[in-house]
């Protein structure tokens, strides 16, 4: 759900859900609700944008691991996917520990990727977490926990956007899960 705050004209409020009756009868009762000025039917992120991955850490580093991810992204959305890469620069332990709990909350994100020099802490903990969630963590080798908590090691920042990737999508043959707590 997401509400566009418009200044020249009224909010829009998007949502998406799954249902088991026909669509028309939801959208009928949606366009009765009082202040409801029209309903439309837009195909949904997933099929727009597809998967997501979110690399977040220290800037150089995460730089580097998202060229490798757009670089494979690319490469399998010619081929008809749809994933997108999305980078969060972002430093200090707390800042980055309420950021990868929160990851989970975003629409369409199927794995994450820590790129930085020194994680470990509470981030260890919020990896554990999300994991427990079923997202799926590639952290770079770096000093700190954060290695030994992640799915997946991976020394070079490149490598490891294009393994990111290759991990999520359908028409590559890459398994994350036999590489699991493996390091690269």
């Amino acid at each position: 759900m997401d509400i566009i705050q418009h200044a020249e004209r009224d909010a829009e409020i998007y949502f998406e859900f799954s249902c088991d009756r026909p669509i028309a009868d939801i959208v009928a009762g949606l366009q009765a609700v009082p202040g409801v000025k029209g309903v439309d039917l837009p195909p949904s992120f997933a099929k727009i944008y597809g998967k997501r991955i979110v690399i977040m850490g220290g800037g150089a580093q995460v730089g580097q691991v998202a060229m490798g991810a757009i670089l494979e992204a690319d490469r399998h959305n010619i081929r008809g996917e749809r994933i997108s890469v999305d980078t969060i620069p972002l430093v200090g332990e707390q800042e980055l520990a309420a950021a990868v709990r929160a990851v989970v909350l975003l629409p369409r994100v199927r794995l994450l990727v820590l790129a930085g020099a020194l994680m470990g802490g509470e981030i260890t903990k919020a990896v554990e977490d999300v994991r427990a969630k079923g997202l799926l963590v590639i952290s770079l080798n770096m000093a700190g926990s954060v290695p030994d908590a992640a799915d997946l090691v991976v020394s070079d920042p490149v490598q490891a956007g294009v393994m990111a990737v290759m991990a999520v999508a359908d028409t590559a043959t890459f398994d994350i899960v036999r590489q699991q707590k493996r390091r690269y």
